[in-house]
């Protein structure tokens, strides 16, 4: 059947039973093929008979593949395929529209080519079936990109092209364009002469459009990995070369990119989104960065130049002062009727986050845009990790340097805090967007295949559920640590200013004639004592500079935890006292604690609720004689005193507590 009279012309009366004979010899290797796969599933301990068959097989496939190659190529080439560039449009960097064979075929020609690919696509779906058999996979539905037939109109393509690239080393754009030209203007002889014949082998799940673009991306790609990429990696290496290499490298990528973008919108919907893992190497065909699939090396100079990119951009605005300003539209009311809204934050005027934040989140978003079709998911989340990951580490540290160096000094207190809290909401900002990509299904992907590499048993990453886990964990300790600090100081502050006020016994110990001399009017005909009205109104003055710098939800925390430390520290401090409270001291403490719940006015509308203990301990002073006679000794005998405190309504007073304050009442007074 391959003998040499058959080697013929193949515009020829041997054409058509040649083509017989070949078909007639590819079902009888395939008859065998079913043989063997019902050897392997019913006698799998007759290994060396598989053995001794493939190999007579395979020697009939070393002479039967080469020649029908061959005699495709031929055919191929008779058809006047690949149509010729014109030489001087294309080296000026423009691309005429070009001939198309494929279209341009008719009678016996037309039929001769369906019968050539028609052979060459049962040739290969045999080899796919002994390639599946040899590696126990069976049944596997079919869904490579890669077509034999297609291949070889590719391959004289490539030949012709290669001159042009190697003059263009230094203008990949041209390249791009050009095989991009090339792809579309042939795409619609691909839809409408091959696709029918690759039905009609009943190759299931192959698209020839989709063979078509994998084609011409791995053609230009091999080049690209050959003579571009490969020397601006060598480069990249001499010190005196770098910034000129950096400078090439990012402007490939940029092409890269919207090349592949271009590419896959020809394809539209036949790629196949949703491969099996054992499948994914076939989306290779789909990305020109499909170069960094077997070249590690190049993958982490790739991402040390953008990261370095990166840097370079934000360094300016972290300098700038204007660029940590929250900006003219931050200004969040916080409204008492919109409560229940406040923790609905989306924009980053609503987290009152500084200009720079947006800065960061692009720039970090633009890097994982730049690796969405590099065809590993692996290497993806490699990138990703050396290239955003890092950047946003670098800027987690920027705040956390910028609070340190912030001191709470008096002098300067407003500016420091309105510093901290920029740097706080900018964190707050950042942390909500990272958790609203990782819920995209791209990152929910890219997790599970890391969760599926932890071999080790890593329970950091086992208790992260989200991509950017341990950075959102970083970003909530720097938000939590410096909302305490901000507590922290707020309430030692006040215990300063105040400290005078709660160890003065004449307040609270004088009769009522006494009081006064040592009270200020206030609102709502308040007596309010001069000692504390200082830590009073600093307290005050603090928190509206809070409220107006802080985002909601921080703030929300940060004044409850304040309103909290101040009844704790009011109450201990009443209650471990020496100061016997007359009737008339009993007055002036409410009244200097009322005062202190009109600063929390603003930001809720009892806030006497968040002041239980103090509200608790004057309920206590307020006791009759009788009363708190009867209470003592009850309580003191009573096995379940907390039940009995309950019963009087004090729910956070403890025994002690209580009994303290009831011995430093003065009764008679």
């Amino acid at each position: 059947m391959f003998s040499a009279k058959f080697m013929t012309s193949l515009i020829s009366m041997d054409f058509g039973p040649k083509q017989e004979r070949l078909l007639r010899a590819i079902k009888l290797m395939n008859d065998i093929e079913d043989l063997l796969v019902d050897v392997v599933i019913f006698h799998p301990q007759w290994s060396h008979l598989l053995e001794s068959v493939d190999i007579r097989v395979d020697k009939i496939l070393t002479v039967v593949r080469p020649q029908v190659l061959a005699d495709h190529r031929a055919l191929l080439a008779s058809l006047g395929w690949p149509p010729k560039l014109l030489t001087s449009t294309v080296d000026s960097g423009g691309i005429a529209c070009l001939p198309n064979p494929l279209v341009l075929m008719e009678g016996d020609k037309r039929n001769y080519y369906a019968q050539s690919f028609l052979g060459l696509c049962a040739l290969q779906h045999l080899q796919t079936r002994r390639e599946d058999r040899q590696h126990n996979i069976f049944g596997r539905k079919e869904c490579s990109m890669r077509l034999w037939a297609i291949d070889e109109l590719v391959s004289p393509i490539a030949s012709r092209v290669e001159y042009h690239f190697s003059k263009w080393a230094e203008q990949p754009e041209y390249m791009f364009a050009l095989v991009y030209k090339i792809t579309r203007d042939f795409i619609v002889g691909v839809d409408d002469v091959l696709q029918p014949l690759i039905d009609r082998a009943r190759l299931v799940s192959y698209s020839a459009r989709e063979a078509w673009v994998s084609a011409m991306v791995l053609m230009l790609s091999g080049f690209l990995a050959k003579a571009v990429v490969s020397d601006l990696a060598e480069r990249y290496k001499e010190k005196h070369m770098k910034s000129e290499v950096i400078s090439s490298w990012l402007h490939l990528i940029d092409h890269a990119v919207t090349f592949d973008k271009r590419m896959r919108s020809l394809v539209n919907s036949e790629i196949h989104f949703f491969l099996e893992e054992s499948e994914r190497h076939d989306s290779r065909g789909l990305s020109v960065l499909m170069i960094f699939c077997d070249r590690p090396d190049w993958l982490k100079i790739w991402a040390k130049i953008e990261l370095k990119d990166a840097w370079k951009k934000l360094k300016p605005e972290l300098k700038d002062e204007r660029a940590w300003s929250i900006g003219k539209k931050s200004g969040v009311d916080f409204q008492i009727s919109a409560e229940s809204e406040q923790f609905l934050l989306t924009t980053r005027e609503d987290y009152k986050a500084p200009l720079v934040a947006d800065s960061v989140l692009k720039i970090a978003w633009e890097m994982i845009e730049r690796c969405k079709t590099l065809p590993s998911v692996l290497l993806r989340i490699r990138f990703i990790k050396s290239t955003a990951g890092k950047f946003l580490w670098h800027f987690l540290n920027v705040l956390v340097l910028r609070c340190k160096n912030t001191g709470f000094l008096l002098d300067y207190l407003n500016d420091a805090l309105i510093k901290v809290c920029g740097s706080i909401n900018a964190a707050r900002y950042v942390e909500s967007k990272l958790q609203e990509w990782s819920d995209d299904v791209n990152f929910l992907e890219m997790r599970t295949a890391e969760r599926g590499l932890d071999i080790d048993g890593n329970d950091d990453l086992a208790d992260n559920s989200s991509f950017f886990g341990e950075e959102i964990k970083s970003l909530l300790e720097l938000e939590t640590n410096w909302v305490l600090e901000i507590i922290y100081f707020l309430l030692h502050h006040f215990e300063a200013l105040s400290w005078e006020y709660l160890q003065n016994k004449r307040y609270f110990e004088q009769g009522q004639e006494n009081f006064t001399a040592n009270r200020v009017p206030a609102a709502m005909d308040l007596a309010v004592s001069i000692d504390i009205v200082q830590a009073l109104d600093a307290i005050k003055i603090q928190l509206n500079i809070l409220k107006s710098s802080l985002n909601p939800k921080d703030f929300l925390d940060l004044w409850r935890s304040v309103a909290d430390g101040l009844d704790r520290f009011i109450s201990s401090s009443i209650s471990f006292s020496d100061i016997q409270f007359s009737s008339g001291g009993i007055d002036q403490f409410k009244a200097d604690m009322r005062a202190l719940f009109l600063v929390f006015q603003p930001f809720c509308v009892r806030p006497d609720v968040f002041f239980p203990c103090i509200r608790e301990t004057i309920k206590v002073l307020k006791m009759c004689r009788e009363e708190a006679n009867h209470l003592q000794v009850v309580a003191s005998n009573s096995e379940n005193r907390t039940k009995y405190l309950h019963s009087y309504g004090i729910l956070h007073l403890s025994f002690d507590q209580v009994d303290k304050v009831l011995k430093n009442r003065k009764f008679g007074s």
